[in-house]
């Protein structure tokens, strides 16, 4: 796998606060960071493939596609259809 370093710049408060996250788990800032980063990657993918399969299938109440109908909207945390989000 190929990597890349990215550098970032952030007010002490923040990072005090990524800090003790990363404490509470056990892990260091970066290793805390770039966790989170492939967690909401993985969200944001998974909510893209939930909207195509309702796209091409159909909503959830067995409407047809592009009735109009509503998706439900994922939880503010990034969960789907208020899935518990992974930890």
């Amino acid at each position: 796998m190929d990597t890349h370093v990215l550098s970032l710049r952030m007010d002490s408060e923040l990072f005090e606060r990524l800090r003790g996250h990363a404490a509470r788990r056990g892990m260091s800032v970066q290793d805390y960071v770039v966790r989170t980063m492939i967690r909401d990657d993985f969200d944001q993918r998974f909510q893209t493939a939930v909207e195509e399969t309702e796209k091409f299938y159909g909503d959830e109440d067995g409407g047809a596609p592009g009735t109009g109908e509503a998706a439900e909207e994922p939880a503010r945390d990034g969960a789907v259809n208020g899935a518990a989000r992974p930890t």
